[in-house]
């Protein structure tokens, strides 16, 4: 396999801005369906024993969140709420100009789907049952607070802001969150810039998702993941192809990201997997 070393070449900066915390917003949603704009064709993934065809197996334990900021869905999650983890994030990139401040917040519908929609900090001494909360990654370990979908594509402040709740978060090992899955975030993102074109315009289907690991829970409460993934797939309209690939990292100290056929990744994620179904997408 390839490693990150002998990839793609880099090309894009990021402007540095400051800027101020708004009010967040996002929605627990009956369907993943809901939320169809931000898959490849509006087809879900195929996860083994978790979804197929866009139905949630066990709907008692996955929740399909529409991330929503100023009254705009951003991208789409599904949540463990035993592992205390996204399963993945799904989103549409579009290019990226800014950076990102990093301030977590919480999903109240989590808790009671009664509550306010609206994204918000975790209150001191309060207990959530559903999600993780900043005081579980509190730890002397190495364990980040990964993205799932980075701060790094989103394309706007607003759209970066929207990455920053703990539903899109996993567990990642300092060494690994800072160094070689974030090169590899960079390496994705110049990459989609250059050659995910059509019509003059930068778009890209991805995915990024967490395979739950063994190990004790983190703090007792969140699943540490063994493998982080992501994907891609998109029009390239310089050569009027479909263009993909698929990242693979386990978990762990230094670690090294491969690039790998999205048919691989499809068998690396289980028996009937697929990223991105009924599309054209390369698999090899």
């Amino acid at each position: 396999m390839m490693t990150l070393a002998t990839s793609w070449c880099l090309l894009s900066l990021c402007v540095l801005l400051v800027f101020s915390i708004v009010p967040t917003g996002t929605e627990v949603v009956n369907s993943i369906l809901d939320c169809k704009e931000f898959f490849l064709q509006g087809n879900p993934p195929d996860i083994k024993d978790i979804m197929k065809d866009g139905k949630i197996l066990d709907q008692n334990r996955y929740k399909p969140i529409c991330q929503t900021f100023e009254n705009k869905r951003r991208f789409v999650t599904l949540y463990d709420i035993r592992n205390k983890i996204p399963v993945f994030s799904a989103y549409k990139f579009i290019g990226s100009k800014v950076n990102s401040p990093d301030t977590w917040k919480i999903e109240p519908q989590l808790e009671d789907i009664r509550d306010d929609k609206n994204m918000k900090g975790n209150k001191e001494g309060k207990t959530l049952n559903n999600q993780a909360q900043n005081v579980n990654y509190d730890n002397k370990l190495g364990w980040d607070r990964g993205h799932l979908f980075p701060v790094s594509h989103g394309f706007d402040t607003a759209g970066k802001v929207s990455t920053l709740t703990l539903t899109n978060a996993v567990p990642h090992f300092h060494t690994c969150n800072r160094a070689g899955w974030k090169d590899n975030e960079k390496i994705m993102r110049d990459y989609m810039t250059q050659f995910c074109i059509n019509n003059n315009e930068i778009e890209a289907a991805v995915m990024t998702g967490a395979v739950p690991g063994t190990s004790p829970p983190l703090n007792n409460k969140i699943n540490i993941p063994s493998y982080l993934w992501s994907a891609f797939c998109c029009y390239n309209s310089a050569t009027t192809k479909m263009i993909g690939k698929g990242f693979w990292a386990p978990n762990v100290d230094k670690c090294k990201v491969e690039i790998v056929s999205l048919g691989e990744l499809n068998i690396r994620l289980g028996k009937d997997s697929l990223v991105f179904p009924k599309a054209t997408c390369p698999l090899n």
